[in-house]
């Protein structure tokens, strides 16, 4: 079944608040899920990465992939009121910087 979660409706299912929600949205397909960050300009870690050049950390664009994946097995019924925590990542790679007006699509 495909639906679309709103930032409201991921609340209900993971614990992270502004300023650490980093999903706007997720589309979840029959266990395909695709989330959604707009990078406004005026997130908190932008103001120190890097001054008159923003950019967002990569460390971040990973808690915001984690997050996707924790809500698309988290939404599952056996899953129900679980938390999930992010433990490792191999061989990321980045391929472009995300500046503000950026688009994250994970």
């Amino acid at each position: 079944m495909k639906y679309k979660m709103n930032k409201e409706e991921i609340m209900k299912i993971l614990p992270h608040r502004d300023c650490m929600l980093l999903i706007d949205d997720v589309e979840n397909n029959d266990g395909t899920a695709i989330g959604h960050y707009t990078v406004r300009g005026d997130e908190f870690f932008l103001k120190g990465h890097f001054p008159g050049n923003p950019v967002m950390p990569g460390v971040l664009i990973i808690e915001a992939l984690a997050q996707v994946g924790a809500v698309a097995i988290l939404d599952l019924p056996e899953n129900k009121g679980k938390t999930a925590y992010f433990a490792s990542i191999d061989k990321a790679k980045f391929k472009q910087m995300v500046v503000p007006g950026d688009v994250l699509m994970l």
